[in-house]
């Protein structure tokens, strides 16, 4: 006597997964909220990042002497010829805030740009002038307001190793508090600061007039 078995379909067997994930899933929904039973389904975060290497260390011979906060929300928008925003685009937008230090580099002072009198009561400094840093992303304060993207952007982001990267929307921030940082009164107030520094730590020397010129 022969028996028939009929194969079960490839579909159902998919169906027959999801249905048994959704099931192991709300049943530990359930079980957390039962008292001491929460802790099974309990996320638990490990640190297991390596020892921090020294890389280099650089001698630092600038003055900083002011610092710009700032802040930009940034539309980036990217599309496709001839494909629908729904199918093929996206769009984000990023409140970026960060920082610009104004510094002058002490270092770049020769024996000429300093003159002393003889009872040393007067001095003249000639400084070259102040500079920008490079802006810093603060990631406290910076963050996505929103995400559009398109179909084929979402089937990416499910195939990359890292989706809804922000790298474009960071540096793109960067840039425009770099911008504003070179429109600003920055560097100004930097030079300001830096003589009322030198005219205070000479005077504390005995030097009864400083002069400080900015420039080649």
């Amino acid at each position: 006597m022969t028996t028939s078995l009929k194969r079960v379909p490839g579909w159902a067997k998919v169906v027959s997964a999801v249905v048994l994930v959704l099931a192991v899933l709300f049943a530990g929904l359930r079980w957390s909220l039962l008292p001491g039973l929460g802790d099974v389904f309990g996320e638990e975060t490990h640190d297991r990042t390596g020892p921090t290497l020294l890389k280099s260390i650089q001698d630092i011979s600038r003055y900083d002497a002011a610092s710009g906060n700032f802040q930009v929300v940034v539309d980036l928008e990217k599309d496709t010829k001839y494909l629908p925003d729904a199918v093929r685009g996206t769009r984000t937008l990023y409140v970026g805030a960060g920082t610009v230090d104004s510094y002058v580099d002490l270092g770049k002072i020769r024996d000429k740009d300093v003159q002393v009198n003889e009872d040393r009561t007067s001095a003249t400094l000639r400084l070259p002038h102040a500079a920008l840093g490079k802006p810093a992303l603060d990631p406290d304060h910076s963050y996505a307001v929103s995400k559009q993207r398109g179909l084929l952007d979402r089937l990416g982001d499910v195939f990359s190793d890292n989706p809804n990267d922000e790298r474009a929307v960071q540096r793109l921030a960067a840039r425009h508090i770099g911008d504003a940082a070179k429109d600003s009164e920055l560097t100004a107030r930097a030079e300001e600061n830096t003589t009322s520094m030198l005219k205070g730590l000479l005077g504390s020397l005995g030097f009864k007039e400083v002069r400080v010129t900015y420039g080649t």
